[in-house]
This record gives structure tokens, sequence and C-alpha cells, in this order.
């Protein structure tokens, strides 16, 4: 008797496993719905990065730029007042670099932005100071509020 009770719910057993193959649509949707949801919290958070990216990589550009000024300066081997290839320094084709002088040569200003600055990845540094974001230039060698 035990054996054909055993035997009756093994059967069944198999029945109900043979009818239960794959997701019903409501569990499919549901995890479209929570790949979704993680995909709608991911993506601004992955762009928030590229830009703080961005930012950091200009202020590392001109600050390079600066320490390649100002070496030039120290050793007496600086050949003007521009940014040009004599000047130890090579600017990523991402983020020019623009060098400016004060009126009366004493110290000077480097802005730089990426070739997208529309997005506000602008950077400045001035001789005695340290990199600032969101900042250039003045034509008279002050740092201001990019544009």
């Amino acid at each position: 008797m035990i054996k054909s009770i055993t035997a009756a719910l093994a059967r069944k057993r198999s029945e109900l496993g043979q009818k239960e193959k794959g997701f019903t649509l409501i569990e499919l949707l549901v995890v479209v719905l929570i790949i979704g949801v993680l995909a709608a919290v991911a993506i601004p958070i992955f762009l928030g990065q590229q830009d703080t990216a961005k930012d950091k990589a200009t202020l590392a550009q001109i600050t390079n730029a600066k320490t390649a000024v100002v070496a030039q300066l120290v050793t007496g081997t600086a050949p003007g007042f521009a940014m040009t290839a004599a000047v130890d320094f090579t600017a990523s084709a991402d983020i020019p670099v623009e060098l400016t002088w004060t009126s009366d040569k004493k110290s000077f200003c480097i802005s730089g932005s990426d070739n997208a600055a529309t997005k506000g990845h602008w950077a400045a540094i001035t001789d005695t100071g340290a990199a600032v974001a969101k900042k250039t230039c003045s034509s008279a060698g002050a740092i201001v509020a990019a544009p």
C-alpha cells in the first residue's frame, strides 16, 4: 500500500513539474520593469561620472601646463609670452590651453577647456594659485567666471 501511495505521489509530482515550464508573462514583465528602473537610476549617475572626469582632466591639463611654464621661467628658457611648441608642453588635442600674461608681464593665467566647453568643463590656474574648475582667464590675466 505504501509503495502504491509513493508511486502515485511521484507520478503527480512529475505531472505538475511538466506543466510548469518557463516563466509566466507577469514574471517576465516584473523583470523587465526592474531592469528599467535600475537603468533609469544608473544612467544619470554614469553621466555625472563622465562630467566629473572631464573636469578633472581639464584641471590636470592646466596644472601640467603651469608646471612647464614655471620650469622654463625658472631656467630662463621661456620663449616668450605665448603657449607655443617652444614651451616644453604639448597640450592634449581634447583640452586646448591658453596662456595669458598680466599687463606687467610678471604673472600669468592659464585656462583650458575641453572641445565641448559648452558643457562647462572649464578650468583656470594662475602662477601663484591652484587650479580652479569652471573658471577662465580674462584678457588682463585674472581668473574670472567661465562663459
